[in-house]
């Protein structure tokens, strides 16, 4: 009986037990969202739902296509309030990543993230698609990847979040409208020149095009069309496969490196059916070729303050092309270096060819004797007879000083006491040019007097030659013996351009010596007349008292 007690007060011991268990257990089992959210407050569920299109499907074959593909959002809330819709509609961290397997496209861009997308916000990715030039004209599939994460429940202040891939499609179409290429283009422009730029231009698309305009730009300040970074040349009708060649007026700096400049390159054009498009893929480059230029060396001048001479020297032309007509012109202003000539014309040059000129130049008296220079420039013809200039050269070159225009040599340069002579002198031309009508004047002062014969007279002295001409010279009794006197010479000349000129003086020195004649010397014997004379006359005085 007790065993039987006790056996009945455990059972009732251990159903109280688990009675007492079962309800304290009962809150924890019962925390089921919803009974969250009747604890907490309202549940909120609901789900993004993403879709991927593209605005403008239409790319192009041969180029690598920018296509934008959007992402929007028409989320779904299931329960909940209509303003906290955007808790579990929203898909953050949206990342897109695309493919064309089994196209003959080719997806050039990896994965790309975009942020959140909301239904009132939604997302794009840019993607580079590829497109080869053979490609038939025609619609292909592109996969696209899209991963997100988002909140799809939130019970109180319990969150539920969860990660989601979809996979979707978007089309694009390989256009069959005309498209372009520039397949060759060439100029005749050298560094810092002008000349013309020629482009071949090819429709490589599958539609005839027309109206079509050409447009090159470039973005170097080196190249220029005209005065501006573009110009435009029209085309007109392109068949498919068919090229046309549009011109340009190009102009390359002065010390532009040579090199590939960039072109890009838009055509506007109409298609068949009447629609305007524009192609902006068409690029270029083009190359300039080389400066010309030119060398100037083996300078030498005679020049003198006061005198006409010549500058002389070799140009060459250092290429890189013939130069037609050339032209030395002395491009200096001085009002004390003037060029009688200011340019001499050396003929054709072709590359690497030289030539000697020859410039006159007057420098006037008050040119000081220094060491010069001066600009030069050489204007030449290209092969289009079109005129040309350099002017990067410069000469270098002497003034002597101020010297006698004319040299004067007497051989004897004596003179007897009282004595008289004919002296014989030479004259030569000092000058660069030929002299016509000289007249020399010899000019002398007490106790040395001239003769009959003072002026002497040439038709013409050339440069460097001498001729002798006479005076006639004495020494009056006065003149003492051992010393020295000067006589002077002044020419009168017409020179090269017949302008006629006067010389500065030439003075001579003249050595007087005892005379040699044998007799009484003619002033001891002058003394003597006198004073027998006077002696004479006080005897007859004297008589007559």
């Amino acid at each position: 009986m007790r065993g039987h007690r006790a056996l009945t007060a455990l059972v009732v011991t251990f159903l109280f037990v688990s009675s007492t268990v079962a309800v304290a257990g009962a809150p924890v089992a019962a925390q089921s969202p919803d009974a969250v959210q009747q604890q907490a407050g309202p549940t909120i569920r609901g789900s993004p739902d993403l879709a991927v299109s593209v605005a403008q499907p239409t790319i192009n074959a041969g180029e690598t296509n920018s296509v934008t593909l959007q992402v929007t959002n028409d989320g779904d809330l299931d329960r909940g309030p209509a303003d906290a819709r955007a808790l579990v509609t929203t898909a953050r961290n949206v990342r897109v990543e695309a493919d064309a397997d089994n196209t003959p496209l080719t997806v050039e861009t990896g994965t790309v993230a975009i942020g959140s997308v909301a239904e009132s916000r939604p997302g794009e990715a840019p993607i580079a698609v590829g497109v080869p030039s053979d490609v038939d004209p025609g619609t292909y599939e592109i996969d696209v990847e899209v991963r997100y994460s988002h909140t799809y429940q939130q019970s109180g202040n319990v969150v539920y979040d969860r990660q989601k891939t979809i996979d979707r499609e978007v089309t694009v179409e390989v256009s069959d409208d005309a498209r372009f290429e520039i397949t060759n283009v060439t100029t005749d422009a050298q560094v810092g020149d002008q000349g013309t730029l020629e482009a071949e231009i090819k429709n490589i698309g599958a539609d005839t095009a027309s109206e079509a305009t050409v447009t090159l730009e470039s973005a170097s300040a080196g190249l220029a069309f005209g005065q501006s970074p573009r110009d435009s040349a029209r085309v007109g009708h392109l068949e498919p496969g068919e090229t046309a060649t549009v011109t340009y007026d190009v102009a390359f700096a002065g010390g532009a490196p040579v090199r590939d400049y960039a072109l890009d390159g838009t055509v506007t054009f109409d298609t068949s059916e009447g629609y305007q498009r524009v192609d902006q893929s068409p690029s270029a480059s083009v190359r300039p070729g080389a400066e010309q230029q030119f060398t100037i060396d083996n300078v030498e001048s005679d020049l003198y303050v006061g005198e006409q001479g010549d500058i002389q020297g070799t140009v060459t032309n250092d290429g890189p092309a013939t130069a037609r007509n050339v032209v030395v012109q002395y491009a200096e202003q001085s009002p004390s270096v003037i060029p009688v000539e200011r340019s001499v014309a050396v003929g054709t040059l072709g590359p690497g060819e030289s030539a000697e000129f020859r410039l006159p130049i007057e420098v006037g008296q008050e040119a000081e004797a220094v060491a010069s220079t001066a600009d030069i420039a050489v204007q030449y013809r290209t092969a289009e007879l079109e005129r040309r200039a350099y002017q990067d050269l410069e000469l270098l070159f002497d003034i002597a000083p101020e010297r006698d225009r004319f040299d004067v040599e007497v051989a004897d340069r004596t003179l007897e006491t009282g004595g008289a002579r004919t002296l014989s002198v030479e004259v030569t031309n000092n000058l660069n040019e030929t002299v016509g009508d000289v007249e020399a004047r010899l000019f002398t002062d007490d106790p040395i007097a001239t003769g009959d014969t003072d002026t002497g007279y040439a038709q013409t002295i050339e440069p460097g030659e001498t001729v002798t001409m006479t005076f006639d010279l004495s020494a009056t009794a006065s003149a003492t013996p051992g010393s020295t006197y000067p006589i002077s010479f002044d020419f009168r000349y017409d020179d090269a351009n017949g302008d006629s000129q006067l010389s500065d003086t030439v003075r001579v020195p003249i050595d007087v010596t005892e005379s040699e004649s044998g007799g009484l010397p003619i002033g001891p014997i002058v003394v003597l007349l006198v004073v027998v004379i006077g002696a004479g006359g006080a005897v007859v005085w004297y008589r007559r008292r």
